[in-house]
């Protein structure tokens, strides 16, 4: 008898687990591509990927110049298919992103190229793919590399059923 009350308390909080939300809000009128907030509850699984730098696009040049890796927008480019590949690789996608860092070299011979930025993020957030996450871009004065003019880290959650 003890046995039956322990296997149907076990049932019934096994069935009560909350699913799943991901809630994404949207900066009042605007079309900006990044949420306001994202709110995560219930049963969802989270991942956090380290910061990730561009991939060299010139074997040719110097490796520790922009020209070995590109213009920001290049180097925003081959970032993000860099952690798109990192999410595919745990069953994720580039929509399941819900957070993220950017971080923009900034110095006054070099301003951050904002706008590069925001050619090369638009191709993965706010077009054909609508979840757009809760995004911070802030201007460095170096990276690891002088080279890199990008590095950016995301939050990811999916539903873990």
């Amino acid at each position: 008898m003890k046995h039956a009350m322990l296997a149907l308390a076990a049932l019934l909080l096994g069935s009560s687990a909350v699913e799943a939300e991901i809630v994404r809000y949207p900066i009042p009128n605007s079309t900006f591509p990044i949420a306001q907030a994202v709110r995560v509850s219930g049963d969802a699984v989270t991942y956090y990927v380290s910061g990730q730098v561009p991939p060299l696009v010139n074997k040719d040049a110097d490796p520790a110049s922009p020209q070995a890796y590109g213009d920001t927008r290049t180097q925003t480019v081959g970032v993000l298919n860099k952690i798109k590949a990192i999410l595919e690789g745990q069953g994720l996608g580039i929509g399941d992103v819900v957070k993220m860092q950017v971080f923009l070299v900034h110095d006054a011979r070099a301003p951050m190229d904002f706008k590069a930025f925001m050619e090369g993020y638009t191709q993965f957030f706010g077009g054909a793919q609508p979840n757009l996450p809760a995004r911070s871009v802030v201007g460095v004065a170096a990276l690891a590399n002088p080279g890199f003019l990008v590095e950016i880290e995301v939050v990811a959650a999916k539903d873990s059923k």
